[in-house]
This record gives C-alpha cells, structure tokens and sequence, in this order.
C-alpha cells in the first residue's frame, strides 16, 4: 500500500516538475522572440524590397503572414507558416476574403512619382483597404509613408533635400499625405503611420530608434533608414498601442 502510494506521488511530482519546465520554456521563447504573441499578419506590398524585410522579420518572430502580392511569383520566400495570394489592392472585394481572421495589416505600398499627372495610389489603396478591414473585422492597421509628407514640414530641411529631392517627389508625398489625413478621419480603425526618411536597401541592425510625433525627426541627422529597420520598428509596433492613431517619423540612432 506505502509503496503505491510513494509510486502515485512520484507521477505527480513528474508531472508537477514537467509542467514548471513547460511554463519556463515557454517564458523563455516569449522572451527571446521579443514578449510578441504570435499573430495573423496580412502583408500588402509584399514583393516590394522593405515588404520582402517584414514578411521574412514576421516569419522568424513565428507570426502568421498572408503576403498579398500582384504578382505572387515575385516572392521567392518559402515558409510553412507563409500564404502568398494574388489580389487587387483597389479592390475591397479582392482583399477582403484574405483579410478574413487576420489580426493586422501592415502595408508597405509604395507608388513611383509623376510629373505629368496626379500620383493616387496611396489614397485609393487605402480606401479599399479601409473598406475591407471592416467587412472583415480587422481594426488594426501598420502602413509607412515618409518625412515631409506635409507640404510645410521641409522648410527647414537641408539645402539639397528641400530644393531638389522634394520637388522631385512631390507627387507622392503630396498623396501620402492625403492618405494619411483619410485615416485621420476614421473612428473605428486603429491605425499607425510610420514614416521614415529615405531607405537604403540594408537588413535590419541592433541600433536604438529616434521617434517623434510629426513629419520629421527634428534631432534626426541622418538622412536615410535601412528597409530592414523600418521593417523591425514596424513589427515592433505589435507590442505597444503608444502609436495608435498617430503618425511616428523615425530614424536609427
């Protein structure tokens, strides 16, 4: 009897001394992938160079990702946890059956300047996305535009940047930010623009981020962001409401 008894207290003492192990490995993996519960991430932009960063960031953080791409074939990224799907981005109805259960949609949309014509891509990609974000369900959404997306806000930008590169790109900051002001009137959605300066096309590193609630980072001196960084401050996001409904200008230390 004794000895059945000491022999049932052992098994519950595994299974005790099994399930502390099982609580810390679990503590552990939350901790080194950065405290982020996994998450169902859409990807608009997906092929684009910055958006190739955030789907494979995604991937290594163990979240969910459905990449929306034009042409899916230009995502050479294999994963068991990765969805490629071919859309319309100006189309509500398009995205909406892949917005379906997903959690959050981070865009990294971009659109080439015009001289000739009115640049609308940002707004009427946003419009539809809006759209379908409510039919679906989804409230939360991480998009990118860039500094000085405010016409005012490169007055004291430096010489060659506000008399040569801004005139350059006028046409698409002047739609970004008719993108941004869109979400600015939305109550039901809880969105975050990131705007970094210019990109170089360079992978993620460990360097702290400048952050500032505006067009610009006022003590910012460098003058362009890795693709790889914008991407890891993007998902970062997925941690902190800090930034909703706000538009953050960021850049590495």
């Amino acid at each position: 009897m004794k000895h059945l008894e000491m022999k049932k207290w052992q098994e519950k003492s595994k299974i005790a001394t099994c399930n502390i192990w099982l609580r810390f490995d679990q503590s552990y993996s939350e901790h080194i992938s950065g405290c982020t519960p996994s998450m169902k991430i859409v990807v608009l932009g997906a092929t684009g160079q910055t958006g190739q960063y955030l789907v494979n960031q995604a991937l290594q953080q163990g979240h969910t990702v459905t990449a929306v791409a034009r042409n899916p074939g230009k995502l050479s990224v294999h994963h068991d946890n990765l969805k490629v799907v071919e859309a319309d981005i100006f189309s509500e109805d398009s995205l909406k059956p892949h917005f379906s259960g997903q959690d959050v949609v981070m865009s990294c949309l971009g659109f080439p300047p015009s001289f000739f014509s009115p640049v609308t891509g940002y707004s009427r990609s946003m419009n539809s996305v809006v759209g379908a974000m409510r039919e679906a369900r989804v409230n939360r959404i991480i998009t990118m535009t860039s500094w000085y997306t405010e016409p005012n806000s490169g007055v004291q930008s430096p010489y060659l940047i506000r008399f040569l590169l801004l005139p350059m790109i006028r046409s698409v900051l002047t739609n970004m930010h008719e993108m941004e002001q869109f979400l600015q009137k939305t109550e039901d959605i809880n969105w975050t623009v990131v705007r970094p300066p210019g990109l170089k096309n360079l992978p993620a590193s460990a360097q702290e981020f400048l952050t500032h609630e505006g067009y610009f980072v006022p003590d910012g001196s460098g003058s362009a962001a890795g693709r790889g960084d914008v991407a890891r401050f993007m998902l970062s996001l997925l941690n902190t409401n800090a930034w909703v409904k706000k538009g953050v200008a960021i850049i590495t230390k």
